[in-house]
């Protein structure tokens, strides 16, 4: 056991002052997705140190070096790691729509989280991996649930023909707002009873061409007057390439935020964007249980690869850019002709 997982273990443990109230918290990740994860599960603990966790951790397979991983971070008596081992067959009947999406077939399992743990708590916060924790959810976990489904955070960015509007005009809501599926803190019971899930895997299934954001315009339309809006700050979306795009490599104010969300393309593990995000990152990546692993050091896929030769050639490195953009174009072809 490394020292960086020794830390992790201490972090959370001070029995003077540990609430005996446990906290559910779920995770959604593939194989490549666990070091992520652990940086926002180590957040998590270093800015709750007084609480006790119980971090549910939903993967269609765990390699046996994640759930060593996993295993050792449970030497902290007051963190427990559940892994749930999902089946690919339940969601055979919308295989297909998945297939030609943009998210991996793991974004989907948060549909089957509540039914899942329904009778081991009432309350789940379900968490995305790419965010990190930079301050106490106190406030967050002891928001009351009775009138609500979930609570959820609006989504940024939508606009359509008629001008800005959250996307909400585009799935027929009756409520204008339309909210980011990638913190929901579920009223399990509400959840439930409301079929839900069910609806939304139907809602999937039914109108694939509508749905461009698959499971998160299906849980809009679900929720649709079940939900209630909270404030940002529980789920800050922060656009790292929007920075770059403007040349900027420092992080924007986050204000009050207490859970960071980086959506999008670029994420704070990829050295190669040389924004400052990844400080923040490295913060909590060297307390997790994932710290000897290094930063991704180059692009991994063809969309990284062109948006790495863009940031070159706006730095001024054309060479590089050059390069870059045509190792782009040779693995686009190839992915191309291999369909």
């Amino acid at each position: 056991m490394n020292s960086s997982e020794t830390m992790l273990q201490n972090q959370a443990h001070h029995t003077s002052s540990r609430n005996d109230e446990v906290w559910h918290v779920a995770f959604c990740v593939d194989n490549h997705y666990f070091r992520a994860m652990g940086a926002m599960l180590a957040s998590l603990v270093a800015n709750n140190p007084s609480r006790r966790f119980v971090f549910h951790v939903f993967a269609f397979a765990i390699s046996e070096d994640n759930a060593r991983r996993m295993r050792n971070i449970e030497a902290n008596p007051d963190i427990k790691v559940v892994p749930h081992l999902v089946a690919p067959e339940t969601f055979a009947e919308f295989a297909e729509m998945i297939a030609k999406s943009y998210y991996s077939l793991s974004t989907f399992t948060r549909l089957i989280v509540p039914a899942t743990l329904k009778d081991q708590t009432d309350r789940v916060l379900y968490l995305d991996a790419d965010m990190l924790c930079v301050g106490d959810l106190e406030e967050l976990m002891t928001m009351d649930l009775e009138d609500s489904t979930a609570l959820v955070v609006d989504d940024v960015g939508w606009e359509t023909a008629n001008g800005r509007d959250g996307r909400y005009s585009v799935l027929g809501l009756k409520h204008p707002r339309y909210f980011n599926a990638g913190m929901l803190y579920i009223n399990i019971p509400a959840w439930e009873k409301n079929k839900v899930s069910e609806l939304a895997i139907l809602a999937l299934v039914s109108n694939p061409e509508k749905l461009s954001f698959n499971d998160q315009d299906a849980l809009n339309i679900v929720l649709d007057g079940q939900a209630r809006y909270i404030p940002v700050k529980w789920n800050y979306i922060y656009s790292m390439i929007a920075d770059l795009k403007q040349g900027r490599q420092a992080m924007s104010p986050v204000g009050d935020a207490r859970i960071i969300h980086f959506a999008g393309l670029v994420k704070p593990w990829i050295d190669w964007s040389g924004h400052a995000a990844r400080e923040l990152y490295v913060r909590y990546h060297a307390l997790s249980a994932w710290s000897d692993l290094p930063l991704d050091p180059a692009p991994l896929n063809h969309k990284e690869m062109r948006v790495y030769a863009r940031f070159l050639i706006k730095r001024g490195h054309y060479a590089r850019g050059l390069y870059w953009n045509a190792r782009f174009l040779l693995t686009a072809v190839r992915r191309k002709l291999r369909r």
